[in-house]
């Protein structure tokens, strides 16, 4: 029989060097790189590189896209989504049509029945109405180990032609054609480290609307959404997409954690690997709940990337999405 996982999350580090995912803006000629203030578990403070939260749901969002897109028999995109539209199912004009003077509840329901990214990803209805659909996906920041990870600025160089076509065309020589590009400086930021990474799933919501407090759509339905939102979440480690990867793809050195997930109405437990310590302290856990409900809850460690990769692909052949008692 196929456990049922109601509640799921990945507790990682990572080795990350040579990046840029996620920077702020520009100063002048500088590029400013992400960073953040942190407690670490010793009760220091630290300012460290970071990633957003955000840039990693946008990174598995799209890669949920491009699974639907590939598979749209069953799992549905409504007309918004099918463009990648930030808006989702509010910019899709049938849709808003089709809810007005509906219950909240109503609108859910279509939304649900419409479009695989709207209920993973969450989403604001507007319009005639303030109605949210809270994601299943919960990333929070991924966040540099401090003394263990650097960012520096490199100096590159861009070339522009100083004169029009004319000019350029009557240079005499090469050493003419060079006096008349215009070189522009400017200092690109890399960052190599160990990064903590923590992400939850609440398997259980897959499909479900939290106003009626009902599933809108079947079980094959939501089976196939479950298997799609783990591919995504398992393409989004292997390939990390962000700012500057045309030039800075980074190196993906080593990935190690713990994936723990849940059978029964329990959440899986959650420790920040910023804390040396998490990987045992995600065992205790797992264990003290155990004696509450005996097999309640899992934990698969993996110290490689290729480890990671087998323990989510067993989860998509051999599970299925936990059912709420409605």
């Amino acid at each position: 029989m196929a456990k049922q996982v109601y509640s799921l999350s990945i507790c990682a580090r990572a080795t990350l060097d040579m990046h840029s995912l996620n920077n702020e803006g520009s100063e002048g000629t500088q590029i400013q790189t992400r960073m953040v203030d942190i407690v670490a578990a010793d009760g220091s403070t630290h300012n460290v590189n970071a990633i957003s939260g955000d840039m990693f749901k946008h990174i598995q969002a799209e890669q949920l896209y491009y699974i639907a897109r590939n598979n749209d028999e069953i799992l549905p995109l409504c007309a918004a989504c099918r463009d990648f539209d930030a808006n989702r199912i509010s910019a899709d004009v049938e849709y808003t049509e089709a809810i007005k003077g509906k219950s909240n509840a109503e609108a859910i329901d279509l939304m649900l029945k419409k479009c695989v990214l709207d209920d993973i990803e969450g989403n604001l209805l507007t319009g005639d109405r303030s109605t949210a659909r809270k994601s299943v996906v919960e990333f929070g920041w991924t966040v540099g180990v401090p003394e263990v990870t650097k960012t520096n600025s490199y100096f590159h160089v861009k070339y522009a032609q100083e004169r029009g076509d004319e000019a350029r065309s009557a240079a005499s020589d090469e050493d003419t054609r060079k006096a008349n590009l215009r070189q522009t400086p400017f200092h690109r930021p890399a960052s190599s480290g160990i990064y903590a990474i923590v992400s939850h799933y609440e398997i259980s919501r897959i499909g479900f609307n939290d106003i009626s407090r009902q599933y809108p759509i079947d079980k094959d339905a939501r089976q196939a959404r479950y298997r799609a939102l783990l591919e995504s979440v398992l393409y989004t480690f292997i390939q990390p997409k962000g700012a500057m990867r045309s030039t800075q793809l980074p190196h993906i050195v080593t990935l190690e954690g713990a994936v723990a997930y849940s059978t029964k109405v329990i959440p899986a437990p959650t420790v920040s690997p910023l804390n040396p310590g998490y990987l045992d302290d995600i065992a205790h856990i797992a264990a003290v709940l155990n004696k509450l409900y005996p097999e309640a809850v899992e934990v698969a460690r993996f110290s490689t990337l290729g480890e990671f990769a087998e323990i989510m692909q067993e989860l998509i052949e051999s599970s299925v999405p936990f059912t709420l008692a409605v």
